[in-house]
């Protein structure tokens, strides 16, 4: 280690860590307070004592204003010391309470929490071959998987995203067959066939545990136009008229061969619909923005789910346009394009 350190270096570093340390606290601490509860209560009440709270969700008092703490010293919710109460704001709300908000983002904190649930595991697959099958993970994944998808199926897929196809939502309107392949617990596909009640949806998961979620969300709902099996993303059959796979096909270890079987797959004129975390076409430009989050769900997610599987082309969440491009010209689509996008996803179509 040299000896003429720039201090003043040091501790801007220093500090930069400390400040993600705080977050990652935030992180966990905000999920805690997701599952206890606290933000429903605290939503549209003005604000609320600890002691007021803590009877209102059920827990222990003490502990109850430790975590409020934390959360007012993060900027999390705002403390009035004259009261002594806490207050959720209006916005705050709408991204940690309001489960249908656009700007929801309390229930995907448990995708978060799973990577530190799977540290071990995670740090035996980079000293081995790489791969954890998705299934291994802690539950709180899935859980948190389906919500963090939740603002941009809900507000976007159907929306937005649909109409971008080529020929629009008439495609899909009436009658249409349509596949969502890798539909974890099944909400894309259920939002689409509430939207379309007189086409047919398929689910299709390799993972029973999600697919089990999603039929008990569909028999919830009250949808006979959706049906949901367990079938690996090369084993399932039909004619379809559309084929999705929303963030999922960089998670896959043979995306080659599986957008081959999806065109074996596809009825006349039918074409295969694709979502996938936004990025920007080198690594460089992906190391500002969202890159921190995406590749770290990538280092403990996707890209070991890949490397678990046959092939294990190890795409990873930030491949972007030029590796999903790639992998549809080698399985011999004559037509890929981009056709919408938002600030975290970029939404493809390809033809045969």
């Amino acid at each position: 280690m040299s000896t003429d350190m720039n201090m003043e270096e040091i501790q801007e570093y220093a500090g930069n860590m400390l400040g993600h340390m705080v977050g990652a606290a935030t992180v966990i601490c905000s999920d805690l307070a997701h599952k206890l509860g606290f933000y429903g209560h605290l939503a549209g009440s003005g604000g609320m004592s600890a002691g007021d709270l803590s009877q209102a969700a059920g827990t222990n008092e003490r502990l109850t204003r430790e975590l409020l703490d934390q959360q007012a010293s993060a900027g999390v919710l705002t403390y009035d010391a004259e009261v002594d109460t806490y207050a959720l704001s209006d916005a705050g709300a709408m991204v940690m309470a309001e489960q249908h908000s656009p700007a929801w983002l309390a229930g995907g904190l448990g995708a978060v929490r799973a990577m530190y649930v799977g540290l071990d595991q995670v740090e035996a697959a980079f000293r081995g071959d790489g791969g954890v099958p998705w299934g291994d993970h802690h539950p709180c994944l899935f859980d948190g998987t389906l919500e963090f998808f939740r603002p941009c199926y809900e507000h976007h897929l159907v929306q937005e995203f649909i109409p971008a196809l080529e020929g629009g939502e008439e495609r899909i309107k009436s009658g249409a067959v349509v596949a969502d392949v890798g539909c974890g617990a099944g909400l894309s596909t259920l939002t689409m066939a509430a939207a379309f009640p007189e086409s047919t949806f398929v689910g299709i998961d390799f993972h029973g545990p999600s697919i089990e979620m999603a039929k008990a969300a569909a028999e919830e709902q009250g949808l006979s136009n959706v049906r949901f099996e367990v079938e690996s993303a090369t084993s399932y059959q039909g004619s379809y008229d559309l084929v999705c796979f929303f963030d999922c096909m960089h998670d896959m270890g043979d995306p080659v061969g599986i957008a081959t079987h999806a065109k074996s797959q596809l009825g006349e004129n039918g074409s295969v619909m694709l979502i996938e975390p936004f990025a920007f076409d080198s690594r460089q430009e992906n190391h500002a923005g969202l890159g921190g989050a995406f590749y770290g769900f990538s280092s403990f997610f996707c890209t070991p789910c890949s490397l678990s599987q046959e092939v294990g082309r190890g795409m990873g969440a930030q491949a972007g346009e030029p590796g999903m491009r790639a992998v549809f010209d080698e399985a011999g689509y004559g037509n890929f394009q981009r056709i919408s996008e938002t600030p975290t996803n970029i939404v493809y179509e390809a033809f045969a």
